[in-house]
């Protein structure tokens, strides 16, 4: 068959300082109304709590995706927050934001983290397993439009939890990204 040409699947990998200037870009591209650039640049100066994630698809970075580990007020949870995750707007639904997404709920899985929050989608975070979340609250109160957004999966050994708080590192500690 001369002329078809086999695609590589997306290769999904921990960040690298040399892909910072593509992360910007794909940010750039991804949320043109938001500028999420400095949060995530601060979240990457964290190497210890973040866990960065980038897809490659034809050697080119098409996806990106943050996983910041946080505690809860009461100390019984591991937990992290997912967010924020971005894929290149010509490369959207093509299962790029899912495969991060897997990926780095296997690795947090492994590291015995037992739930992930998210503030997003529910139309798209509940296709991986994401809940509503009622038990733990988000660092700031959410704008009733919002709450819905406020989601979390368990992951595997995770503790019963009573009514609690997610406790974020200082990057996520700002107000203005708990409200529109």
């Amino acid at each position: 068959m001369s002329g078809s040409r086999s695609v590589e699947p997306p290769v999904i990998r921990e960040s690298q300082t040399a892909d910072w200037p593509l992360i910007v870009s794909l940010y750039a591209g991804a949320f043109p109304q938001e500028d999420l650039i400095p949060l995530v640049s601060d979240l990457l100066e964290d190497e210890e709590g973040v866990l960065s994630l980038v897809s490659l698809s034809e050697r080119l970075l098409c996806g990106h995706a943050l996983f910041t580990r946080c505690g809860t007020e009461q100390g019984k949870a591991k937990a992290a927050l997912l967010g924020p995750l971005a894929v290149a707007p010509e490369r959207q639904r093509r299962g790029i934001g899912g495969a991060l997404l897997r990926a780095g709920l296997a690795r947090l899985e492994d590291e015995a983290v037992s739930k992930v929050f998210v503030l997003g989608d529910p139309k798209y975070y509940s296709r991986f397993g994401f809940l509503p979340e009622s038990r733990v609250a988000p660092p700031y109160d959410l704008p009733s439009e919002w709450r819905g957004a406020w989601q979390s999966i368990t992951l595997a050994n995770a503790p019963e939890t009573g009514e609690d708080r997610l406790t974020v590192p200082e990057p996520w500690a700002r107000p203005a990204l708990w409200a529109p």
